[in-house]
């Protein structure tokens, strides 16, 4: 019993460090993109270092795709373990009276979010490499603002985009607060951190949510 307890313990310590590592990362992915509305020149030049970079494509991208499967896969085997652990199903749950819908639901929020990582994924990372590696282009430092807006151009993409936000702002209004929980952080500032982790949570989904929606209703024009 107490090698199971201190493995659901390192799981759930994974499951956080991983998960702050994508907030890391979703903050700056944000960075970039609201320059998109902002100033296309600024998203271009921005967009084309991280497109070129060695140390960005080669060290950080990869250690990103790990972050992103290890803080799923860890997701998934905690809400397994959990279950077990309960012995009861979701049923027999006496739901909000034992804890928050979000929190309860952080499995399905997650796989809806897993799915549009796989959208953004193929509608801009495979992109990205077969421009370079497959097709073999030359470098265009002008084209993101161009290709990033064409993606918003059908409805059907930018809604999927926005309620994939919607999903990803309730995973991180549980989620985020958790991590810090998590890694035991408990002093006179939790009541602040878990403050800004809401804000976080609304801020930053609703702002991408944003981006989508003004690349569909200002689209480039020829």
């Amino acid at each position: 019993m107490s090698g199971l307890i201190k493995s659901s313990i390192a799981r759930k310590v994974v499951m956080a460090l991983s998960g702050l590592f994508l907030v890391v990362f979703l903050t700056q992915h944000f960075t970039i993109n609201i320059t998109s509305v902002i100033d296309p020149e600024t998203f271009n030049s921005w967009s084309h270092f991280m497109g070129y970079n060695p140390l960005v494509q080669f060290v950080l991208q990869p250690i990103l795709i790990a972050g992103v499967i290890i803080h799923f896969v860890m997701g998934f085997i905690l809400e397994i373990q959990n279950k077990k652990a309960r012995g009861i199903s979701y049923v027999k749950f006496k739901g909000s009276a034992n804890a928050p819908w979000v929190s309860r639901n952080m499995i399905y929020s997650g796989l809806v979010v897993l799915a549009f990582l796989g959208l953004h994924f193929y509608d801009f990372w495979v992109h990205e490499m077969a421009y370079k590696y497959v097709e073999f282009l030359p470098e265009d430092p002008s084209r993101y603002h161009a290709e990033t807006v064409e993606k918003f151009a059908p409805f059907w993409r930018t809604i999927i985009y926005i309620i994939s936000f919607v999903l990803l702002s309730l995973h991180l209004w549980h989620g985020f607060a958790s991590s810090f929980q998590t890694m035991g952080v408990n002093n006179k500032y939790s009541a602040g951190i878990k403050a800004l982790t809401k804000i976080f949570s609304v801020v930053i989904p609703l702002g991408f949510a944003f981006i989508a929606l003004y690349h569909h209703l200002n689209p480039i024009t020829h």
